[in-house]
């Protein structure tokens, strides 16, 4: 068995980062359920591989194979597995850990028809990670062709399946990526740890590809604020034993704080790895000075257009080469230069010293040590580094009917709710739906049209509630049109429910019927009445000269009518001029009161009358007593 190294490197390298811990890789799994036979029904983890496509955020139904020969798939198979198995469902093949690369093992399976690869480990311990070759001989240009998802199974496990085989059983499995990742709210954060060097063979070249091809969809959800993007880079420090060594000096700056392993793997010639790492750290801190100004996206511009106009080969990989770029995408070369600092100077950058305290991993993500590496909600992610395999793992994390309209793309994902409206409610006349697509499948949910609220179970049955409901489909009420009249069953001021207008009968939803008051004698009942009906209400007349009054249901005359509103006016202007001659005598007689008061007091003060006399005597005899 041969197993990438570069991971090992680093995590030897973590040693000398942290003294009192160990490198802690985190396995990131899914499930995988066998639904057939009986004896093995059960679910089982498994561990995904860190190449070809994993169906986060999905499922993938099989039936295993285990081939009778080439158990280990190191050569590519004779004849298709399709055609040693009936039926049309998918091909999972079981194949055996060891003499090969993981990688080969897939290639050849995926050749052959297989859906998916389950590899059986051939000693007990725990699950591990399936990684891709480092070594220059491993034909990389395969590795990026790899499409079906892989998956590493317990050796225990493996026995089993390879025993029901044998014994002629089918085995059908599930393999569920659904919680592969975590999916809590409508924004995903991701991270991806990334290099500058460009020298690197294959999985350089598949970092920048992959820069390049993700871009757009990268700043489409960062500008509209659907994700949280940081880039990250991996350094190490050289033990303070060996600062002043050559090895160190090359590949360290700021006197071995921070280091990079030497592009060319050759110190005598081309770039340092000290020259990777100023080129990291400037990348970074671009990344910091965009993020600052609300640009954060900027960084995707930067590191695709430094990988073109400055690559090493062409001995471009400079700082003059880098500022030029920065200019063209009109950062503040001056913060960035501040940023950067003195790389010889004996100090702490703090870009790279907080990079160096993140490449430690926290809570359920495991240590960095795998270049490259990408980080969504927390979990690193495993497959191909590729844009539609990222960009649909990215869309597994968010809440489900939160995803973008990138993530609803045919694409990315197929849209059930096309084929028979996904088993939903529908109203085809107003063309409303409750199925909504989403990333995870659809799901029924009765939905809100112009402000308009439906509610129901989504299943069979969604109706407009609240106010307004009747301007949406009249609110899935009755409502008919004839001889220019409307009628509607729909009533603005209830939140639900259909009711049949006066003048009509029915359940108010598919049908009113007119009734005919005429037939059923419910109105227009007088003896000298007239009934005709018409559609939602009735005519009635008076025969001779009468007049038909609706609220009465009766015929008067209509010189009577006249007679007693004549009279009534009399009484009205008769009664008038009574109350203003009685108001005018009232007035009168106030008047001349008034008057006599006057006078009689004028004429008591020149002629005192007897009785003020009288007054005045029995007053003094009072005061003598």
């Amino acid at each position: 068995m041969k197993e990438g190294k570069l991971g090992f490197i680093i995590c030897v390298l973590f040693l000398f980062m942290c003294e009192s811990c160990l490198c802690r890789f985190v396995v990131e799994k899914n499930s995988l359920r066998v639904t057939s036979p009986d004896n093995l029904k059960d679910t089982y983890e498994c561990a995904i591989g860190n190449f070809g496509v994993p169906q986060y955020g999905g499922t993938l139904n099989g039936v295993v194979h285990y081939p009778k020969s080439n158990q280990k798939a190191c050569q590519s198979f004779d004849s298709s597995l399709k055609s040693e198995l009936a039926g049309g469902l998918p091909i999972f093949a079981l194949l055996d850990r060891g003499d090969c690369y993981f990688t080969l093992k897939a290639w050849n399976a995926q050749n052959a028809g297989a859906a998916a690869i389950l590899v059986a480990d051939d000693r007990p311990e725990p699950l591990i990670t399936m990684d891709m070759p480092e070594e220059e001989k491993a034909q990389a240009d395969y590795l990026q062709n790899i499409t079906i998802p892989s998956a590493l199974i317990t050796m225990s496990l493996g026995n089993s399946i390879k025993k029901a085989l044998t014994k002629g059983d089918m085995v059908n499995i599930k393999l569920d990526w659904t919680e592969a990742l975590p999916h809590p709210d409508e924004r995903v954060e991701y991270e991806f740890w990334t290099n500058s060097n460009d020298e690197c063979g294959a999985k350089c070249d598949s970092q920048i590809n992959f820069v390049k091809n993700f871009k757009g969809a990268a700043q489409i959800l960062e500008r509209k604020g659907y994700t949280q993007f940081t880039p990250h880079y991996i350094t190490w420090y050289c033990p303070e034993a060996f600062t002043l060594s050559k090895q160190c000096k090359s590949q360290c700056i700021n006197h071995g704080r921070y280091c990079a392993p030497d592009p060319e793997q050759d110190f005598s010639k081309g770039y340092d790895g000290k020259d990777v790492v100023v080129q990291n750290l400037r990348q970074a801190c671009f990344y910091k000075v965009a993020n600052e100004t609300g640009k954060p996206w900027l960084w995707w511009d930067y590191v695709t257009d430094f990988s073109i106009r400055c690559p090493m080969k062409e001995k471009k990989y400079t700082k003059e080469c880098a500022d030029e770029v920065i200019k063209s995408l009109g950062l503040d070369l001056k913060k960035i230069d501040e940023c950067v600092g003195d790389t010889e100077a004996d100090v702490d950058n703090s870009v790279l010293k907080a990079e160096q305290e993140a490449q430690i991993g926290k809570g359920t993500r495991g240590d960095v040590t795998i270049l490259p590496t990408l980080v969504i909600n927390n979990r690193q992610y495993r497959g191909k580094l590729a844009k539609q395999a990222v960009l649909k793992a990215i869309c597994s994390g968010f809440e489900e009917t939160t995803e973008p309209a990138i993530c609803l793309s045919d694409e990315i994902q197929t849209n059930e709710c096309l084929d028979n409206n996904g088993g939903c409610w529908m109203d085809k006349a107003a063309n409303i739906t409750a199925c909504r697509d989403t990333f995870r499948g659809k799901v029924c949910e009765c939905p809100v049209v112009q402000g308009v609220k439906f509610v129901g179970d989504g299943y069979k049955h969604c109706e407009a509630s609240g106010a307004l409901r009747c301007e949406v489909n009249n609110g899935g009420c009755w409502k008919d049109t004839k001889l220019g009249k409307t009628y509607s069953a729909c009533i603005d001021d209830h939140t639900k429910g259909c009711k049949c207008p006066p003048g009509f009968k029915g359940d108010g939803v598919n049908s009113c019927e007119d009734i005919d008051e005429c037939k059923e004698k419910t109105a227009c009942q007088c003896p000298d009445c007239k009934c005709k009906n018409t559609w939602g209400s009735y005519d009635c007349s008076c025969s001779g000269n009468l007049l038909y009054m609706r609220e009465h249901d009766t015929c008067i005359s209509k010189s009577g009518k006249s007679e007693v509103s004549w009279g009534f006016v009399w009484v009205i202007i008769l009664g008038l001029a009574v109350a203003g001659t009685a108001g005018y005598a009232f007035y009168k007689y106030r008047i001349r009161t008034y008057m006599d008061s006057e006078i009689r007091a004028i004429m008591a003060q020149y002629m005192p009358l007897d009785n003020q006399a009288e007054v005045e005597v029995h007053g003094t005899h009072h005061g003598n007593v």
